[in-house]
């Protein structure tokens, strides 16, 4: 009889410090399996890798170590809507739990295919405008993350600063996309206000980029490129005809700088994603991605300056020592050079 009481109490010993257990984990955030997270971007390009990355690393500073806490599902629509969809039915097909859409198009698409799965948006100007979310204060869905929203007129208002005699701004974009739309809409009424002419061209894809770039040679002054995605997929071609026809290119997006472009004032893309991630652990959590807002940044440190002076002198520029001194960021001589904010 002694025996079986002392199994009895083994037994209830063993039974209780398993519900202990479960109960530990639940509270500590972090399922016994791995999370799984799926990353999917419209296309690559710095921009977009950036973001990913900064997410990433995000969730790894909150403790979510890439592999035993959570698994990513990297995915690359390759510039294709019919990809986006096809993805976002992926992530739906395989119960992922939460979905990181880098992108307008890859939002979209996510939230057309799923309104169970929490999506956390980034890289995205306006998600209101782009029918993914109600108000920036609630999406009124399973969606919020973070807007890329760029500072359009500082970054137009650079153009006279950099080049001061420029008349004509010359601008590439994929008007099917929203977030390029409501960009360029306040690009025209930046530069009316500024007395400069803007030349558009759309393109659908990466391909027609490098021929709308040349429809624009002999049209502008300089060109202007928004965070489009087609446009800053095939920089490479908007590049090769600046320095062919020696017209600048004034991008929003910092990393493209790096690639060719003169300059750029914009959003730091990685600590874009650092941002999305503190999003997803607050869903995570236990919020519903409604209560969380979306948010965008804003502040000067989330915000960087960066001079390319090896395109300069390719173009044979010279640029006021004044800007030099603002520039957080120098390109120069293949290297960067960062100042210390």
């Amino acid at each position: 009889m002694k025996k079986n009481n002392y199994r009895m109490s083994v037994n209830i010993t063993v039974m209780v410090l398993l519900v202990l257990g479960i109960v530990l984990l639940a509270a500590s955030g972090i399922s016994a399996a791995p999370l799984r997270i799926g990353i999917a971007q419209i296309v690559a390009h710095p921009a977009l890798d950036d973001c990913r990355d900064g997410f990433i690393a995000g969730m790894e500073k909150a403790g979510y170590v890439t592999g035993s806490d959570v698994v990513y599902d990297l995915q690359d629509a390759q510039g294709e809507m019919g990809n986006a969809i096809a993805i976002a039915q992926k992530y739906k097909d395989d119960k992922a739990d939460l979905i990181v859409a880098i992108a307008t198009p890859i939002a979209q698409a996510a939230a057309q295919v799923t309104s169970d799965i929490p999506i956390i948006i980034g890289a995205i100007a306006d998600p209101i405008e782009a029918n993914i979310a109600k108000s920036w204060e609630s999406s009124g869905n399973n969606v919020t993350g973070m807007s890329d929203a760029a500072p359009n007129k500082t970054q137009i208002e650079l153009i006279r600063r950099f080049l001061p005699e420029a008349k004509r701004v010359g601008t590439i974009y994929n008007a099917g996309e929203a977030n390029s739309v409501v960009q360029i809409e306040e690009a025209r009424k930046v530069c009316k206000e500024l007395g400069l002419e803007l030349a558009e061209v759309t393109a659908s894809n990466s391909n027609e980029v490098i021929t709308a770039a040349q429809s624009l040679a002999g049209r502008c002054d300089v060109f202007y490129i928004v965070t489009d995605n087609v446009a800053v997929s095939a920089l490479s071609s908007i590049i090769k005809v600046s320095l062919d026809e020696k017209i600048p290119v004034v991008v929003a997006d910092p990393p493209s700088v790096l690639n060719g472009a003169l300059t750029s004032y914009g959003i730091d893309y990685y600590s874009l994603g650092e941002r999305c991630a503190q999003k997803a652990i607050e869903v995570l959590g236990g919020k519903s991605p409604s209560e969380v807002p979306i948010g965008k940044l804003e502040q000067s440190e989330d915000l960087t300056f960066i001079i390319n002076m090896d395109n300069a002198n390719e173009l044979d520029l010279s640029i006021p020592q004044d800007l030099l001194n603002e520039a957080d960021s120098i390109v120069l001589a293949g290297t960067v050079w960062n100042r210390d904010k």
